[in-house]
């Protein structure tokens, strides 16, 4: 996709979302707004853009809407962690409780002074990583959609078919020369998943299970795939995610999540021009000698998170969660706070 066509791609999602939020504000009877559902059973804004957890996509689709009518919101999120700071913001709309339209776009902050150090010699080099000095940045835009084939996540207290939707995923990282100075082959892919959701209401708990069909490295943020000396690849696979949340009162909730990660970029080095880390030392005579280690990647970890949700009315939700990332690229031990704010309309 050349970049006409994505910025195409843009105006077509953002003119979805607002032209189904003009029809709901219009009073349209053909648009037929309403907040029906119970509450967070549309889950909250999760980093993806889709309705579900903080991280993990559920079956359920976004907003309060009923089978009879449309609803949807906007939402933001900050992580805080050692290293890291990320920033997404986002919205989505949920069409008669079947059909969901996304889109979200992420802000990673490395406050890494290694890949400082490489920037700053690579800027005096004449040499373009895509990193700043003091302050590299990852950047992503998230374009989601979501259907609903089977089943009733809240209202068939009676049987075990949990609610089954598929999603797909159409994600592009806008800062693609430090994505290829990470090491990945692609900025820009797209991933497919399977959710299965249910809320067992004699427990006030909602259990849900998704697959992912993707290459992404940290869910896209470091690009997807890898490159190496022996040549690129993307190959894609199966990732398992989980959800739990108990419901404390109809309003407040406590869970914990899972999502499975990859292993594309384990135990490479940044890398200038394709070539490693430890070839540009060689290189330069051992300029960078010692560094090559710090910006050797670790092994990606999944991503794990306790979290509380709390909604004091079906129009704000907030969650506040500890993340247990692990190693994220370079950085490593990626362990911090989170807290994220949804409104819906």
């Amino acid at each position: 996709m050349n970049g006409s066509q994505g910025s195409k791609l843009r105006l077509w999602s953002c003119a979805a979302i607002l032209g189904a939020a003009a029809a709901m504000h219009s009073g349209l009877a053909s648009a037929g707004y309403n907040d029906g559902k119970v509450f967070l059973t549309g889950g909250v804004f999760t980093v993806d853009g889709a309705g579900g957890g903080g991280a993990v996509p559920w079956a359920t689709i976004t907003g309060y809407e009923t089978r009879d009518g449309i609803n949807g919101g906007v939402g933001y999120t900050y992580a805080n962690l050692p290293a890291l700071q990320l920033n997404v913001f986002g919205g989505a709309i949920g069409f008669y409780d079947r059909f969901e339209l996304s889109y979200a776009t992420h802000k990673l902050s490395l406050n890494l002074s290694n890949l400082d150090t490489v920037a700053l010699v690579a800027e005096a080099a004449g040499l373009d990583l895509g990193t700043d000095p003091w302050n590299s940045t990852l950047q992503m835009d998230v374009y989601g959609a979501k259907l609903r084939l089977f089943g009733d996540a809240v209202y068939t207290s009676d049987s075990w078919i949990p609610q089954v939707a598929i999603g797909g995923l159409y994600k592009e990282n806008t800062t693609k020369e430090l994505i290829r100075t990470l090491g990945a082959n692609k900025a820009k892919d797209w991933e497919a998943y399977v959710a299965a959701t249910k809320v067992f209401f004699p427990l006030s708990t909602l259990v849900n299970f998704t697959v992912r069909y993707t290459s992404a490295n940290e869910i896209g943020l470091t690009g997807f795939g890898e490159c190496s000396a022996s040549g690129c690849t993307n190959d894609k696979e199966f990732r398992f995610e989980a959800s739990v949340a108990h419901l404390l009162s109809k309003n407040t909730a406590i869970g914990f999540e899972y999502q499975q990660h990859g292993g594309n970029l384990d135990g490479k080095s940044v890398t200038v021009a394709g070539l490693p880390l430890t070839g540009l030392t060689d290189l330069l005579g051992g300029v960078l000698g010692g560094v090559e280690d710090a910006l050797t990647q670790e092994k990606e970890s999944d991503w794990m998170d306790v979290f509380f949700a709390y909604a004091p009315n079906k129009n704000l939700s907030f969650v506040i969660a500890y993340l247990m990332l692990g190693n994220i690229s370079v950085a490593q031990d990626q362990n911090g706070f989170y807290m994220s704010m949804h409104a819906t309309f």
